[in-house]
């Protein structure tokens, strides 16, 4: 599809997700690409700009991730962040050096509003820093336009080049202009219209699935999730008879998902779509029998789901396509985007086998962050009902149950999590968290019950509020109900005496256990 696009350009950053995704909410495109991308593959994509990210290394080191100067020399704007600035004035005759006093975290930063990219920004401003080096000396043509009180280029601009240069993290919600100071970059640096909106998403989508399938035949895998239900959707306004859509329940859906997922989806539901549903269960449990480790058990999963789709296929007949819910996120997260380490292996993604019997994988929403897929659907005109849904991981329990599988555990898993969800919506509290479910440890401990003994689990209570998924928090829930969760969690479900609530933040941790 033709669009306008910002480039971003990873150095290893942890917020390279989100520096795509707060172009995108200035509504221009963004995809992300790693710092070793052929200098002609980021020219042939023509974009408007080219965001540099932050990264762990300094630049002045043999071995550190570096660029050519000639990326600066493209007539692209480019503007660094962090280790992108410090490395753009490195390569262009700047000096960088280890600072005397490093800074990290909100610090008050004064800017010169005469420069774009501060264009309508407060003179002073809060900004996030983390950062050990600092340029001591910018490169010629470059001027300082930003300053902290340790730091006397906290920004840099050399707008004859159109190149520019920040210390700190616009990306992130601590830096209170950092949107607009990136709206500046896209907008009045780089001259962007804002063309991605999900209308116009949805209608060229449409379009280019027709023109893919042509009158080849389409197998959807729905796990009944908000991304492969708004692709299912999606396919269907495009080529309507010709998908089919095969709900696999491979054992680890929470309680009574599948036949829920049935009643929206099956004959009887609220969609004219050929939907099959394959109760996979017992093959997935032999499978995954006695696999602890969670990558392993992630391929396992995604491996399995394609043998599963692929027979299925074949009762079919002549299937051409194989069409599922990734996202962008998962793929980033994958290791398939950018230069960051592979946080986990998605089960569509990292997850597939090498060889798949079809034509090719159709993935419409594989552009999409969380919410712009909530917004499609929306704009498809799914109810807010599906499209506000929890979100559920598509190797579904199998990565809520640390350690091996059983099921035991899983029954085990879906009482507790089944308890967790019902006191959250009897509280009223159920729209006021993006996630929350809960999760088995693999910690047994000594309890007593009925004046006797217990070796049973602990359970584990999760709940994060969040814009993205991206980043999250751990959400504050009153004492009262987490107290009752628990009394209900150990009192009705067989194996459990112990309960926590997990407090964690993402990052450090992921809002899943695996």
């Amino acid at each position: 599809m033709s669009r306008e696009k910002v480039i971003v350009i990873d150095f290893g950053g942890q917020y390279n997700q989100l520096v795509a995704r707060r172009v995108r909410e200035c509504k221009v495109y963004c995809e992300i690409y790693s710092y070793k991308t052929d200098l002609g593959k980021i020219k042939a994509l023509e974009p408007k700009g080219i965001i540099l990210t932050g990264g762990p290394n300094s630049c002045y080191l043999e071995g550190a991730p570096t660029c050519s100067k000639e990326l600066f020399e493209l007539g692209i704007p480019v503007l660094g962040l962090c280790y992108g600035a410090q490395l753009m004035q490195h390569v262009l005759g700047g000096k960088v050096e280890r600072a005397d006093k490093q800074e990290y975290g909100k610090t008050v930063v004064e800017v010169d509003t005469d420069s774009l990219l501060f264009k309508d920004i407060p003179r002073e401003t809060i900004c996030w820093m983390s950062h050990f080096d600092y340029i001591s000396q910018t490169a010629p043509g470059f001027r300082s336009i930003a300053r902290s009180k340790d730091c006397p280029v906290a920004a840099a601009e050399n707008t004859k080049a159109r190149l520019y240069g920040i210390q700190f993290h616009p990306e992130v919600l601590h830096t209170e202009k950092g949107k607009e100071i990136l709206h500046n970059f896209v907008y009045e640096i780089c001259g962007c219209s804002g063309d991605w909106k999900m209308d116009s998403f949805v209608e060229s989508s449409i379009k280019a699935i027709r023109d893919k399938v042509g009158d080849g035949k389409v197998l959807c895998a729905l796990s009944g999730g908000v991304d492969s239900s708004v692709a299912a959707v999606l396919l269907s306004k495009a080529v309507g008879s010709q998908l089919t859509c095969v709900f696999v329940d491979h054992g680890l859906l929470r309680k009574n998902e599948g036949d829920e997922v049935e009643a929206v989806f099956g004959p009887e539901g609220d969609y004219d779509l050929n939907f099959i549903r394959v109760n996979a269960q017992h093959r997935f449990y032999v499978k995954l029998a006695g696999v602890t480790e969670p990558e392993e058990k992630r391929k396992i999963i995604g491996a399995e789901f394609i043998r599963v789709f692929e027979e299925e296929a074949k009762k079919i007949g002549a299937v051409d396509f194989l069409a599922q819910g990734t996202i962008y996120p998962d793929v980033v997260e994958s290791g398939l985007g950018g230069e960051s380490a592979v946080i986990k292996s998605h089960h569509n993604v990292g997850g597939l086998p090498d060889c798949v019997d079809f034509k090719e994988i159709i993935e419409p929403l594989r552009d999409l962050f969380k919410d712009e897929v909530r917004k499609a659907g929306l704009q498809l005109g799914i109810p807010e009902y599906l499209v506000f849904r929890q979100p559920f991981p598509g190797p579904g329990l199998g990565i809520r149950i640390i350690g091996d599988i059983t099921e035991d555990k899983v029954r085990i898993v879906q009482d507790a999590d089944y308890i967790y969800r019902e006191e959250i919506a009897r509280a009223g509290l159920d729209q006021d968290f993006n996630q929350y479910f809960a999760a088995l440890t693999n910690m047994r401990s000594v309890g007593v019950m009925g004046d006797e003994r217990t070796y049973d689990y602990a359970v584990a209570l999760r709940a994060v509020n969040t814009v993205d998924f991206m980043t999250a928090e751990a959400a504050q829930l009153p004492y009262e109900v987490l107290n009752k969760v628990m009394n209900r969690i150990i009192n009705e479900v067989k194996g459990v005496n112990r309960v926590f609530y997990d407090l964690t933040s993402k990052p450090p941790g992921t809002i899943e256990f695996e």
